[in-house]
C-alpha cells in the first residue's frame, strides 16, 4: 500500500512537471515574439455599431522592442471633416517586463505628452471595443501563466495559455485566455476579462501571413460577448522589419503633428 502511495506521488509530480515545462515553453515563445518587435503597419480601425453603420479611422502603427520595453506609437486619424484633424490622436504605449506600463497621448497643437491616467486605460478608443490597454499586450508577463487545455480553434491545434496578473502589474483585466496555435504560436483568438464588470472581450485574427519570419494577422476583430457590434483593426500594408529607432519614439517628434501618417 505504502509503495502504491509512492508510485502515486510520483505519477502526480511527473505531471505537474510536463505541465510546469509545457508552459514555459509556450510563454517563452509568446514573449520572443513581442521581443522581437520592430514593425511598421498602415491601415484603419473600424467601428461597428449595433445597427451595422461603420466609421473608419486611418490607423498607423509603429512598434519596436528596445532592451526592458516595448514601445508602440498609435498614430489615429478621425473621418475627415471639412479638413479639419483637431481629434487627431497619436498614442505612446510603453510595455515593461516588470509591469510598470505607461500610456501617453498627444493632440495637435500640445507642446508635450500627456499621461493617460490609469482609470482611463480601459476607455474604449473612439468608442470602440479597443482599449488603450489591449494595444500593450503584456498578458505574457504576468505573475501566473498556466495551460488550460491543447484544443482546436477553426483548422488550428491551440493551445490554451490562462494568464492572471500579479498585485504589481497594471491592469484593468482579472485575467487573459489565448489560444496559440501550436505550431507558429501566433495569438489566433484571445477573450480578456475585464475585473471590474466581468464584461469578456473576444479578440479574433483573421488573414494570418509570414513576412521575414514574422507572423502577423491582416485584420482583428474585437466583440463584446453578448453585445452587438465590432470594432475591426485592419491592416492594408506594412514592413515586419522596419528598422525603427529611439527617435521614432521620441516625445519631441511625436508632437510635430505637421506630417501625414
Amino acid at each position: 500500500m505504502r509503495v502504491a502511495t509512492v508510485v502515486s506521488l510520483a505519477i502526480v509530480l511527473m505531471a505537474v512537471s510536463v505541465q510546469a515545462a509545457d508552459t514555459q515553453a509556450v510563454v517563452a515563445r509568446a514573449k520572443q515574439q513581442v521581443e522581437a518587435a520592430d514593425y511598421r503597419a498602415v491601415g484603419k480601425l473600424v467601428t461597428v455599431d449595433a445597427a451595422g453603420k461603420r466609421i473608419s479611422y486611418a490607423l498607423t502603427v509603429k512598434a519596436h522592442w528596445f532592451p526592458g520595453v516595448l514601445r508602440v506609437l498609435l498614430d489615429v486619424v478621425p473621418p475627415d471633416t471639412h479638413g479639419r484633424h483637431e481629434d487627431r490622436m497619436r498614442i505612446l504605449l510603453e510595455m515593461r517586463p516588470n509591469g510598470q506600463n505607461a500610456i501617453r497621448i498627444a493632440h495637435p497643437k500640445d507642446a508635450v505628452l500627456t499621461a493617460l491616467p490609469f482609470e482611463k486605460w480601459s476607455d474604449g478608443l473612439f468608442g470602440g471595443v479597443f482599449s488603450y490597454e489591449d494595444f500593450l499586450e503584456s498578458q505574457y508577463y504576468w505573475q501566473d501563466q498556466t495551460i488550460q487545455k491543447t484544443a482546436p480553434f477553426g483548422a488550428r491545434i491551440c493551445d490554451v495559455l490562462k494568464s492572471t496578473p500579479g498585485a504589481s502589474d497594471r491592469t484593468h483585466y482579472a485575467e487573459v485566455e489565448s489560444w496559440l496555435d501550436h505550431t507558429i504560436g501566433y495569438p489566433i483568438y484571445v477573450e480578456k476579462t475585464q475585473k471590474a464588470a466581468g464584461v469578456v472581450k473576444q479578440f479574433t485574427s483573421f488573414g494570418l501571413r509570414q513576412t521575414a519570419g514574422v507572423w502577423s494577422a491582416t485584420q482583428i476583430e474585437a466583440k463584446i460577448r453578448g453585445r452587438a457590434g465590432a470594432t475591426l483593426l485592419v491592416v492594408e500594408r506594412g514592413n515586419a522589419k522596419a528598422n525603427l529607432s529611439a527617435k521614432d519614439f521620441s516625445p519631441e517628434q511625436i508632437v510635430h503633428f505637421e506630417d501625414r501618417p
